[in-house]
């Protein structure tokens, strides 16, 4: 969905690994956003492990997933998360 609404990530390598290196200032982070190389870095066991959930089911874990890659994508654009998709929310 990103791709195809956002042109500027066309491009960007979305990847998968299981911890960052080091901890930032704000604690262990999600993702890195790496613009000048044009990739995007999430971090699966922070993404599922430290995340809370009121619900733990299959959905309320595919929305914890997609606001990370979602955040993550903002960051890179320095935009506001909810500018990249806003029609996608709407469920209500």
């Amino acid at each position: 969905f990103l791709r195809s609404a956002w042109p500027e990530l066309r491009d960007v390598r979305f990847e998968v690994a299981d911890m960052p290196a080091a901890t930032d200032d704000d604690g262990i982070p999600r993702w890195t956003v790496l613009p000048d190389a044009g990739r995007i870095i999430l971090y699966r066991l922070p993404i599922e492990r430290l995340s809370h959930m009121h619900r733990d089911d299959d959905l309320h874990r595919r929305m914890l997933v997609e606001g990370a890659v979602f955040r993550a994508a903002a960051e890179y654009l320095d935009r506001d998360p909810w500018d990249l998709g806003p029609e996608r929310f709407r469920y209500f």
